[in-house]
């Protein structure tokens, strides 16, 4: 089972959340909080897998509460769920630690098999969000310096494998690419995290986009 947290300071959405999810036969919704304090206390509280997090709220924020959260100890997987897709807080929700964000418009279907490849640890991104992320993300200088700084070091394999992850691959999907075993993809992916100080392939991802490794 897949055990979920809701975050929203709309109550109203937390219901329609539920609706769509608690129907799912791997979903378990632990609950359910209101702002970023009480997120906290339900994520010690409850442990959830993964985490369905608004950014905007009184007190204190999705972002704050997110920063809280990656430094626990094994902490979950959070998907950042956002009205507006070309949002600076959704770009700094990513580099802190987000696997992904999701528009609040993504079709319920959708939504529920998104949480479930979150949940697998890999990154969850709409696409029409995705395309807009890309652009703001490329279109920083600084940023492709400093991408082109961090992969200096990677292997050619490395860089491959850091390509694959810009382009929000499965570990599985990138061994069919690149002819390798699961296990030998999953060892790169551990290793080149490492060596770009990322805490998840999402942070690997933006790094790969900045410095033009996508396709």
């Amino acid at each position: 089972m897949i055990r979920l947290l809701l975050v929203d300071d709309e109550r109203m959405v937390c219901a329609h959340l539920r609706t769509i999810l608690g129907g799912a036969p791997d979903i378990e919704i632990v609950g359910e909080a209101y702002d970023g304090a009480e997120a906290l206390e339900q994520v010690v509280r409850h442990r959830p897998d993964v985490v369905l997090l608004d950014l905007h709220m009184p007190g204190v924020d999705g972002l704050s509460a997110l920063r809280r959260m990656v430094r626990l100890d094994a902490p979950p997987r959070v998907v950042v769920l956002t009205t507006i897709d070309t949002d600076d807080h959704v770009l700094r929700a990513l580099d802190t630690g987000a696997v992904g964000f999701l528009l609040k418009d993504t079709p319920p279907e959708d939504l529920v098999a998104l949480l479930r490849v979150a949940a697998d640890g890999n990154t969850v991104l709409s696409p029409a969000a995705a395309r807009n992320l890309i652009g703001a993300s490329a279109a920083r200088d600084s940023a492709r310096r400093a991408a082109r700084h961090a992969i200096r070091d990677l292997s050619e394999r490395e860089t491959e494998i850091l390509g694959c992850l810009g382009e929000g691959l499965s570990n599985s999907q990138i061994a069919g690419r690149l002819h390798l075993t699961e296990a030998t993809v999953k060892a790169y992916v551990s290793r080149t995290l490492t060596k770009l100080d990322c805490t998840n392939r999402t942070q690997a991802g933006l790094i790969a986009h900045d410095a033009g490794l996508t396709r």
